[in-house]
């Protein structure tokens, strides 16, 4: 299991508006490449996002179901791309000071991913979530600088 934790200068809620569009997806998630279809209840528990994960021509179709989704506090994905395998992603959110800090935990659940011993596992989703949640960050205090240019 990997745990990665960063402060951002925006609102749980300016996050959770970045997780509720489902087709800015590979904006923030690293290795996500193309959106093919995003379920219309999105992001409501039991509804995915559909979209490939690599690089061509070696790409490979994922889809990402939610477990949970409870605004602005916590989501919980499980990504699925096989032949590599299932994951559980959970992003807890809280509110510090003007900001908030997001707590990305990672764990792989099933398929060859496994096989790999856990320190290399837990090193490799480490350096990959600490650039996803940088994305998240450039996206959710984007949106929120742009909301604060337009209100004043």
């Amino acid at each position: 299991m990997s745990v990665t934790v960063r402060e951002m200068a925006c609102s749980p809620d300016d996050v959770f508006a970045v997780l509720a569009d489902g087709w800015v997806f590979p904006t923030w998630v690293v290795g996500a490449s193309r959106m093919r279809d995003v379920d219309e209840s999105w992001p409501e528990v039991g509804s995915q996002l559909h979209h490939s994960f690599g690089l061509w021509p070696a790409v490979i179709d994922d889809r990402t179901t939610v477990l949970e989704w409870d605004p602005p506090h916590k989501m919980a994905m499980k990504p699925a791309g096989w032949p590599l395998g299932e994951a559980l992603v959970i992003i807890e959110v809280k509110p510090r000071g003007d900001g908030c800090v997001v707590r990305m935990t990672e764990e792989v659940l099933r398929g060859p991913a496994r096989l790999v011993p856990r320190p290399v596992t837990e090193s490799l989703l480490r350096v990959r979530n600490r650039e996803t949640l940088l994305r998240l960050a450039f996206a959710a205090e984007g949106g929120k600088a742009k909301r604060d240019r337009e209100a004043g």
